[in-house]
């Protein structure tokens, strides 16, 4: 525990003597913040005269900063110390009552109320003395970083020396070769005989490590090569994710011999202060120059496979090459920030050293973003087309523009005498680049890894757990691309600390970790109850004489309880006390009623179609001119499937309000109507046989009720017969109706009835007419 709540610790322990002894525990706990609260003061005092005056270095104000950041952490575990025992308390005086207006009320709860304030006032009292050091704690925080970022901003603001000036240049060369000249002292060390010694007895050790590491370095890379063919060779799932992991080996089989050739020098006891300053940055050039080269490889590799920006491979060959020129230049300006550290040199000496490289750099930049712009627009008029992966073409003619616009702006900057800016303008440009790159290789790997995981091809790779993993990337390259730009780590700290103290919401405090438990509670309560459906439905329910529909409804309304519960549990295990926003839900609830108050009639609706039941999931009802099944009865709306094969999405409040046909609500039987029509003349007791037989050889037929011939009406053009048959299954009407058909055309040509079809005959008033118009 902290020192704060330590200290915290201690009044609760007096607490507890609170009943026998509340004056002496009041006395402890006064003690004991004035105790805790000491070295606080020293600190918050030091650091606001060091404001007031704003003469301590960037490094002293840094080292202050984290210091009272300490602090502040602890104020803010202290404030929550107590905090279930003060509610308690609250909840006991709230239950007591107001206090009566008259100011009358019996001896005993006043008494009861008066000890119950006296409690809570002991245990509010570290907590508001630890929420206003906390206050102070983060003002103080507030003004450091509002002094360091002013200080930052005057720097790059500053104008410097300009290094195109060549008043400059012999002083400048004259800096250099007086830096790299030997001092008496290293001349010395190596005349020492004692050092001389010494490196006679290690020189087959240090002879052994140099040939090692000089093999790890010449030809690691062509070791991992070696594998790196064979893997493309053998070829078959997962060969991407072997690919990448061996290409790692091409930075660390060189990096290791590098480490053990540094350390082959340092044992040779000839090491003097700027050797070693430089052997302990020569790991990390080499680590430069090998990532760089890596990072290259994976992006515009010779493989067509391999290569994540799909350039042709002459321009994809030119791109390595200007990452090797990079990551040289990278390197060169890291060797002159190193000589220059090793003495105390003008300003006018360091703006001229670093001109060369900027420019340098800058040239190499617009020649990359120059063919990056160069493939997108070739891209776009290869094909008249939208081409495939143009989103990406937008992003790489962004990124060219860009490149190129900086490889203008940072040189004319360094040229003018704004050195600072036009660093601070082109390195994170180039770092920023390099980070991207790598998340999109560590993308391409992750979807390899999904790939090698599902069994499945390359298309897998446009899957959405490859994308969530690429979108979680970029989530991650953010403080990464902060710290490119600038930002200080206090900087990245301070939000994360924000973050986690959450946000204030009348009396409650949300935290991320609310967040957490309340998704964790949620996302369980949610499983529980889709495999409680799952269990009922395949297990429970066939087992039962409850029809589909009703099966259908009991696990509706479950999975509809389940996520209900599983939301008010959530809110619960978070500890949300969302009562402070009854007011605020209250009055949104009405522009929300109006707003929603469809999805809202549809909702009830659907919940009275489950508990009712007018309609079931297999129903063949008819509404609104539709007709079909209802395949499936949701929150909102019901599915219809029609007999094209198609869905109908019906809202819910039309099927309880509307009229709604059901053909099978209840039981599946329906009447089936056949009409026929025979010629004049036909004996009609002899098609009523005919008609009655036909109706009972049908299977489907209910022989109870027994089917009924009407002999219906004498017709224009026929004698006019209906059918009227009972059928056990309307579902099959169609077909029934078609074997009817059939049926009586094949007895009605047996037994030489006609069927007649409308006939008309014409006459002519004056048909004397058509002989004039005829001649």
């Amino acid at each position: 525990m902290t020192r704060v709540v330590a200290a915290l610790a201690s009044w609760l322990l007096a607490l507890g003597l609170l009943v026998s002894s509340p004056v002496a525990a009041q006395e402890a706990n006064t003690t004991d913040i004035q105790t805790t609260l000491k070295s606080w003061e020293n600190v918050a005092a030091l650091a606001e005269a060091a404001i007031d005056r704003d003469v301590a270095s960037n490094e002293r104000f840094e080292r202050l900063r984290a210091e009272i950041a300490e602090y502040r952490s602890d104020f803010t575990a202290a404030s929550q110390v107590n905090a279930d025992r003060i509610a308690t308390l609250r909840n006991q005086i709230e239950a007591l009552g107001p206090v009566p207006e008259s100011g009358e009320e019996s001896i005993e709860i006043k008494a009861r109320r008066t000890e119950l304030n006296e409690r809570l006032e002991m245990l509010l009292e570290p907590v508001r003395v630890a929420e206003e050091a906390f206050r102070r704690a983060d003002g103080l925080i507030r003004e450091i970083d509002t002094i360091i970022r002013d200080r930052q901003a005057r720097r790059l603001l500053s104008l410097g020396p300009s290094p195109l000036n060549p008043a400059h240049w012999p002083d400048a060369i004259e800096d250099l070769f007086e830096i790299l000249r030997p001092n008496a002292e290293e001349t010395a060390m190596f005349q020492d005989p004692i050092r001389q010694q010494a490196l006679k007895e290690k020189l087959p050790l240090i002879l052994f490590l140099v040939a090692l590491a000089l093999a790890l370095i010449i030809r690691g890379r062509a070791w991992a090569g070696v594998g790196l063919n064979y893997l493309r060779k053998w070829g078959g799932r997962g060969t991407g994710v072997w690919a990448f992991l061996v290409s790692l080996l091409r930075v660390f089989i060189p990096l290791t011999g590098l480490l053990i050739l540094t350390h082959a020098i340092r044992i040779t006891g000839m090491i003097s202060d700027p050797m070693d300053q430089f052997l302990k940055a020569l790991p990390l050039f080499g680590f430069v120059l090998l990532w760089f080269r890596w990072l290259a490889e994976r992006l515009f590799s010779r493989f067509d496979d391999i290569a994540l920006i799909p350039l042709p491979e002459d321009k994809r060959a030119a791109q390595r090459f200007y990452m090797l020129l990079l990551s040289i230049f990278f390197v060169s300006r890291g060797l002159i920030d190193l000589l220059l550290n090793f003495d105390v040199v003008d300003p006018a000496t360091e703006a001229v050293l670093s001109f060369p490289i900027v420019v340098l750099i800058s040239l190499n930049l617009a020649a990359m973003g120059r063919i990056l712009r160069g493939y997108v627009v070739e891209a776009e008029e290869a094909s008249d087309e939208r081409p495939r992966g143009s989103g990406l073409a937008r992003v790489l003619r962004g990124l060219g523009t860009a490149m190129i616009v900086v490889s203008l702006v940072s040189p004319i900057m360094a040229a003018v005498g704004y050195g600072e800016a036009g660093n601070a303008l082109l390195y994170p440009t180039v770092v920023s680049l390099l980070i991207l790159g790598f998340m999109l290789t560590l993308q391409r790997f992750f979807a390899d890894v999904y790939c090698l995981v599902t069994k499945q091809g390359p298309e897998a790779r446009e899957a959405l757990v490859p994308v969530i993993a690429g979108f979680v990337l970029v989530l991650l390259s953010v403080p990464l691309l902060a710290l490119a730009w600038g930002a200080r780590v206090a900087e990245l700290t301070e939000i994360w600390a924000s973050f986690s103290r959450g946000f204030q919401i009348g009396d409650t405090r949300i935290s991320p970790g609310d967040f957490v438990t309340f998704a964790v509670i949620f996302v369980v309560g949610y499983s529980i109850t889709r495999l409680v459906q799952s269990t009922i439905r395949i297990n429970v329910l066939p087992k039962t004489k409850i029809d589909i529909g009703g099966q259908n409804a009991i696990v509706s309304g479950l999975g509809y309880v389940g996520i209900f519960l599983a939301a008010i549990l959530a809110v619960t295990g978070a500890g949300l006390d969302l009562s402070s926003l009854a007011i605020v839900a209250g009055a949104l609830s009405v522009g929300i009623g109006f707003g929603l108050q469809t999805i809202v009639s549809n909702f009830v609706s659907g919940i009275i179609l489950l508990i009712e039941r007018p309609i079931s999931e297999g129903d063949w009802i008819e509404v609104g001119g539709q007709m079909g099944y209802v395949r499936d009865i949701s929150v909102r709306a019901t599915r219809i499937e029609t007999f094209d094969r198609t869905d109908v999405i019906v809202p819910n409040a039309d099927l309880v309000s509307g009229t709604v046909t059901n053909y099978t609500r209840g039981n599946k039987v329906g009447r089936l109507i056949v009409s026929v029509g025979v010629a004049y003349g036909t004996d009609t007791r002899r098609v009523e046989a005919i008609l009655r037989e036909i109706a009972k050889d049908q299977p489907m037929v209910l022989s109870n009720p027994e089917p009924m011939i009407l002999f219906n009406n004498f017709g224009a053009d026929s004698l006019e017969f209906e059918m009227r048959m009972i059928l056990r299954d309307v579902n099959w009407i169609m077909s029934v109706k078609n074997d009817i058909n059939h049926a009586i055309a094949e007895r009605f040509a047996k037994e030489g009835i006609e069927v007649p079809f409308a006939q008309r005959d014409i006459w002519l008033r004056n048909p004397e007419t058509l002989k004039d118009l005829k001649s």
